[in-house]
């Protein structure tokens, strides 16, 4: 170990400190701007380290390779890299696509299958349009796309696509077509041994789903789940989460509340508020000192944020001393969000 547990302590302050060392049980971390967040979740992964917890029982989740990239690079400044290599950090994508190459043929695909990126999968469906004869202004590819990635991120597959809420919606619009566009996309796709990134999550969760061997496989293999960010996932991410922590509870999730800005991506700020009742015996830790800015800056957003019907209260506060002119891009950024 490059440093000590007393060391790696003693960098934090008492909040910090509660969410790190208690990482057994499901625990949400709620974190505001500039509250440490990151450094949280480096030094809980760097604490368990220090407690025997093997590096590849750990499986750190972030929004961003880069994000991971730079996590992973701070838990080997303090741990060595003998031992942090063997951890399992990235995006929902990268960690999922490694459990379906491994784990495909289950789903009746090639190992080696494709993954379409938006223009390949906006030809595709551009393709399919031309071929049913539809109105390329009615039925317009982004849009349909769109429309399809929404209803996947909702666990909205093509055969129930018809008697969702999607379906009726797009009957109101007279563009009820958009079913027939969906089924035969996902025919294409699979004909290809192709999936887009969507499907790289959809598949994830029926493989789980419907194979008890694997998804003991792996809850057995992730005995620690971390989950940056959370307010910000979206309903599919949560529900392979759950499949996974069904034998071991050992999940910490981060994020605010007051931040998600993702919805037009399918972020589903509930995500956050339905933890505590799915895992009962949640641990809440809030990490309340700013360090990014100066305290009228801090008022100013509290101000803003009490506004929010649905929250967790926190009263965010600072010990930064500099000049509120310094943190005025801040606030613009708090205010547009």
């Amino acid at each position: 170990m490059k440093v000590s547990i007393k060391d790696l302590l003693k960098n934090l302050n008492e909040e910090q400190r509660e969410a790190v060392i208690n990482f057994n049980g499901p625990a949400l971390i709620l974190a505001g701007a500039g509250a440490g967040k990151t450094r949280v979740i480096v030094y809980r992964i760097a604490y368990m380290l220090m407690n025997n917890i093997k590096p590849h029982n750990i499986l750190a989740i972030t929004f961003t390779n880069k994000a991971a990239d730079e996590m992973k690079n701070r838990i080997r400044e303090l741990v060595g890299d003998e031992i942090a290599k063997n951890l399992s950090m990235g995006t929902f994508h990268s960690i999922f696509n490694k459990i379906l190459r491994k784990e495909i043929s289950r789903l009746n695909y090639k190992p080696n299958y494709t993954i379409y990126d938006t223009d390949d999968s906006l030809s595709l469906i551009q393709k399919i349009i031309k071929n049913f004869s539809f109105d390329t202004k009615k039925y317009n590819p982004k849009n349909v796309f769109s429309r399809i990635s929404k209803a996947k991120n909702d666990l909205i597959t093509y055969n129930k696509y018809y008697l969702s809420e999607y379906f009726f919606q797009d009957e109101k619009q007279n563009m009820s077509e958009i079913y027939n566009i969906y089924k035969t996309y996902q025919e294409k796709l699979f004909t290809l041994n192709a999936m887009d990134f969507d499907d790289i999550l959809v598949n994830t969760y029926f493989l789980l789903k419907n194979n008890e061997d694997i998804k003991e496989k792996y809850a057995n293999l992730y005995k620690y789940i971390l989950i940056d960010e959370f307010q910000d996932t979206n309903i599919i991410q949560y529900e392979i989460i759950k499949l996974l922590c069904n034998k071991n509870s050992n999940i910490c999730v981060v994020g605010d509340d007051s931040q998600s800005i993702y919805s037009f991506r399918g972020a589903n700020i509930e995500n956050i508020f339905q933890f505590p009742k799915d895992f009962p015996n949640t641990k809440k830790f809030t990490l309340t000192i700013n360090y990014r800015s100066t305290q009228i800056i801090v008022n100013a957003s509290n101000s803003l944020i009490e506004k929010n019907t649905k929250r967790y209260k926190k009263n965010t506060k600072t010990i930064n001393r500099r000049p509120p002119y310094l943190c005025f891009g801040i606030f613009i950024r708090l205010r547009r969000s």
